[in-house]
């Protein structure tokens, strides 16, 4: 019997390395990865790139795009515009594109082109991917690029009526697709079944806000702690948190503009962020940012107890914070990265980290922060209470779509092309 395992052990050992491989490896099934938060757990990632260093391949787009890449398995789900066309793209992780399918119609674009149909990210849950588009049309594809349902938004529920158009991306959550739909006509939010398509619930998002601010172009995110789940959604004076089951209130941050000094053109595009012990709230045009804690109820003003912190300004205008290693991280538009304690929203540092125009949100991997800046330079910051910068990377093209790491590679959507970074095989 000793003999047998002698001569299986060599065997043992490769399956022992192939699942420890296995689990480090990760999908990245939706614009902030696999636990809503843009944090990946992915090890030995590449910190230095460009298009003559471990770049992997570049695979051709048709047309302009924010979306972040959805990645599960051997395949990667992009839209994009194509023409006149919203398509949903699937290449492989050889680089090869495998199929293409019309979701909606509408090149329509916002700020010289930054906001375009292709905003919204896909996202999958390893049996089938969905995409929402600018016009309104929502579709889901199986695998193969078969679809499986579709409807209209606007038809749905009501036309849009958003300054810039839209651009929010669904949130999806163990068989439901989470919307949030807060524009001039409308204070929605919606539960999905991911299967069909049907509505589950949908409830009024009241608020006494106006002008502007009734335009929301962020996303809703996720708070989990064991088994307790909230939907957060962000957007006309207010981040609420709501239960997943029916939609109901379960509290709201408020004074995020405050109304003695009421802020008509303060529309919310970055995201809040929520990691177990801390939902992070960002306002808009260098305003205040909140901690909020889990444990909160009921309206969540200046002071009151179910605040963690806040900070008076600093908030990015469009890219998301990220938590990570017990420290929040906020990304200007300009380039400065901020640096706050989790627990208390002192700030550790707050300096430029490159001087350029910022739309996509930071990742986080590997004991290190990824920005991406819209002329195609990435600066890899170590994480940290000091700013370190470890490399700033090059590549010909333009970015406003945020990263996506799945199985030791960095997934980056610019505007002509999809990029795949890693380490070159040996």
């Amino acid at each position: 019997m000793q003999k047998l395992s002698r001569r299986f052990q060599p065997l043992a050992t490769f399956v022992a390395m192939l699942t420890a491989a296995s689990a480090c490896a990760e999908n990245w099934p939706t614009w902030r990865g696999p636990s809503h938060d843009a944090v990946s757990t992915e090890r030995n990632l590449p910190t230095e790139w460009s298009d003559s260093k471990n770049l992997l391949w570049k695979a051709p787009l048709p047309g302009m795009g924010s979306a972040t890449p959805a990645v599960w398995g051997d395949k990667i789900f992009v839209t994009s515009e194509d023409g006149e066309d919203l398509v949903l793209i699937c290449i492989g992780t050889d680089g090869k594109q495998q199929w293409k399918a019309k979701v909606g119609s509408g090149a329509k674009r916002a700020r010289s082109g930054e906001g375009n149909g292709a905003t919204p990210s896909p996202s999958t849950d390893g049996k089938l991917v969905f995409a929402y588009v600018g016009s309104g049309d929502f579709a889901a594809f199986d695998f193969s690029g078969k679809e499986v349902w579709r409807f209209n938004a606007q038809d749905r529920y009501g036309k849009f009526a958003y300054g810039f158009g839209m651009h929010t991306t669904p949130l999806l959550h163990e068989g439901r697709i989470y919307v949030q739909l807060i524009h001039a006509r409308a204070a929605l939010v919606v539960a999905l079944d991911a299967a069909s398509g049907k509505e589950i619930w949908k409830v009024d998002r009241k608020s006494d806000g106006h002008s502007e601010c009734l335009h929301s172009y962020a996303s809703p995110c996720l708070w989990r702690r064991g088994a307790e789940t909230r939907l957060i959604t962000h957007g006309n004076d207010y981040a609420i948190a709501h239960n997943l089951a029916d939609g109901a209130e379960v509290w709201r941050a408020s004074d995020l503009n405050p109304k003695g000094r009421y802020n008509s053109t303060l529309r919310f595009v970055a995201s809040p962020v929520a990691v177990g012990d801390l939902i992070v709230i960002p306002t808009a045009k260098n305003g205040a940012v909140v901690g909020v804690k889990p444990d909160a109820s009921g309206i969540v003003g200046a002071g009151a107890s179910g605040e963690a912190w806040r900070i008076d300004h600093g908030t990015p205008d469009v890219p998301s914070p990220v938590v990570y290693e017990g420290r929040v991280y906020l990304c200007r538009e300009s380039g400065i990265l901020t640096c706050l304690d989790a627990k208390t929203g002192a700030q550790l540092y707050s300096d430029r980290a490159y001087p350029q125009t910022y739309r996509a949100s930071p990742v986080a991997a590997d004991g290190k922060i990824y920005l991406t800046a819209k002329d195609g330079t990435f600066t890899v910051v170590q994480a940290g209470p000091e700013l370190k910068i470890l490399a700033k990377n090059k590549l010909p093209d333009q970015f406003t779509a945020s990263p996506a790491i799945s199985n030791g590679r960095i997934y980056l959507r610019g505007t002509d092309a999809l990029y795949a970074i890693g380490a070159a095989a040996k």
